[in-house]
């Protein structure tokens, strides 16, 4: 495991200089250095304070983040149909994401339900038929091989543009809104 590298990760993530994490640890800057080059271990003592300060409890920093799943198969899917419409979900438990990746599938006439403004960004890739997007008072329409692309600070809705055939969009939401 490459402790010093984590540690770097952490301060990062957490919009510190070498010279703040080694002020608020009672460390030096050299020191706080040689850790993230891996040119040192901490002792225990260290290791807690600094991971206090990153607030990342010790448990969590030596988690196996290297088991973490990467690819995921049809098995790993969740599928929920509503009235009109399905949603397959294609990362487990993406809610705990900062985006949220879905499959979207519009029956003819078909159309998810009417979201409320909300803060976030949402994208969609159609990937066969077309779809209608109603962001506020503008209406847009995008086909197969067609992206969009908004802020939901207003009301906003999709529909299936076709009578004949279903409606298939790729669809990211930041944060996860499903």
């Amino acid at each position: 495991m490459e402790i010093g590298t984590k540690i770097k990760d952490l301060r990062l993530k957490n919009g510190l200089t070498q010279e703040e994490l080694a002020h608020r640890c009672d460390l030096s800057k050299g020191y706080i250095s040689q850790l993230e080059n891996d040119l040192t271990s901490p002792s225990i003592a260290s290791l807690i304070d600094i991971l206090n300060v990153l607030g990342v409890a010790p448990a969590d920093f030596f988690a196996a983040g290297e088991d973490e799943q990467l690819v995921f198969t049809e098995a790993d899917y969740t599928v929920k149909s509503y009235e009109g419409y399905g949603i397959t979900w294609l990362v487990p438990a993406a809610q705990k994401n900062m985006m949220e990746p879905i499959l979207v599938t519009i029956e003819p006439g078909g159309g998810a339900e009417r979201d409320l403004p909300h803060e976030g960004e949402e994208f969609g890739y159609v990937l066969s038929g077309a779809v209608q997007i109603t962001v506020g008072k503008r209406r847009f329409e995008a086909g197969a091989g067609e992206s969009f692309y908004y802020r939901p600070d207003k009301a906003h809705h999709i529909v299936n543009a076709s009578k004949d055939a279903p409606a298939k969009f790729l669809w990211l939401s930041c944060p996860p809104n499903f």
